[in-house]
């Protein structure tokens, strides 16, 4: 992991408020972590993912309770562990995901996920007591389980088409956007996490050695997708969001704008394990999943949007990007904002 992979401090305080509520944080914790405590009055400041990662194993370890008593019975020390080696013992993602997922709905007693399969779609939906809903720090920190431990059975990246939450928007909501999607949705009537169901089929070959290693490294190594938000690629991502993609400029142009030649904007981005071309790529992709939930717009003014000569590039496109079509994500989406 790299030293530029920072979180947040507003997530720090967020793991303290969970664990230590109404009492002063454990500055002899934070210090064990590497953290200033300085740092928390700070409202911009970041830590290290190291130092997170390790906060977040001696909080877990205190409170003898992986899910940071954010539940009434919560995960006991170990959990993570029984987990991920029952889910590995099966013979694809969607079956390990089934595994994990019934693991969790045992020991939980709020919060109950299921997978659901829709075609080209899965879902995996929290079922919960229909009372005032959590923190958004609670349906995060279980995604960040899920999605981690899947990433890691399946060897690779799980796209992330949509997250929607049954809370309010919290103030700080970039670091949730990189380590996630940048699809974030709040005050849904549930919440879910959406992915395309080809990757279900994916394979399982881990190994107990594996194993050993993953759960060492844990959660660091979950951790690590998260970058710094004051990269130059995500500094370029949020300018192109903020502009049609027929607009865009070309490499030249906006190595002109941001004062670099194009050798330093490639080599400086390439630092970051980027590319301008795969910054449009992703920028474009986050457009088309956020405007096919808009229903004033067809899937022909999307394309349009989009750059695209005609739908069906568009909708061949789409597909390759997440494994589904473009029509049922649009109907899925439509039929959850008017209540299913």
């Amino acid at each position: 992991m790299s030293e530029k992979d920072t979180i947040s401090m507003q997530l720090v305080r967020e793991a303290l408020l969970q664990t230590c509520p109404g009492a002063d944080a454990d500055m002899a914790l934070l210090a064990r972590a590497g953290i200033d405590e300085q740092a928390l009055a700070w409202p911009e400041a970041r830590v290290t993912a190291q130092a997170y990662a390790r906060l977040w194993r001696l909080l877990a370890r205190r409170c003898n309770d992986e899910f940071f008593a954010m539940d009434p019975r919560g995960l006991r020390s170990g959990s993570l562990a029984f987990m991920c080696r029952a889910s590995m013992a099966q013979p694809t993602l969607g079956a390990a995901l089934e595994t994990a997922l019934a693991f969790l709905a045992l020991m939980l007693e709020d919060l109950q996920p299921a997978l659901v399969r829709q075609q080209s779609l899965a879902q995996v939906v929290i079922d919960e007591p229909q009372e005032a809903p959590r923190r958004a720090f609670t349906y995060f920190t279980f995604w960040m389980i899920v999605h981690g431990v899947a990433c890691w059975l399946a060897g690779r990246r799980i796209p992330i088409l949509a997250i929607e939450s049954r809370c309010a928007e919290p103030p700080f909501c970039d670091d949730y956007r990189v380590m996630f999607s940048e699809n974030l949705q709040f005050d849904r009537p549930r919440s879910r996490m959406i992915i395309a169901a080809d990757c279900l089929d994916l394979p399982l070959r881990r190994s107990e050695e594996e194993l050993q290693r993953f759960l060492a490294e844990a959660p660091g190594n979950i951790l690590v997708k998260y970058r710094d938000p004051a990269s130059l690629g995500r500094r370029i991502r949020h300018d192109l969001s903020h502009q049609p993609p027929s607009q865009w400029p070309d490499a030249d142009s906006l190595a002109q704008t941001l004062c670099l030649s194009l050798s330093t904007l490639r080599r400086r981005l390439a630092d970051e394990g980027q590319t301008f071309q795969g910054l449009k790529d992703s920028v474009r992709r986050e457009l088309a999943i956020a405007w096919l939930a808009a229903p004033e717009l067809s899937t022909s003014e999307v394309a349009e949007r989009l750059g695209f000569a005609d739908t069906s590039s568009f909708y061949k496109a789409f597909r390759k990007w997440f494994g589904c079509n473009p029509g049922h994500y649009r109907t899925l989406m439509l039929a959850q904002q008017a209540g299913d």
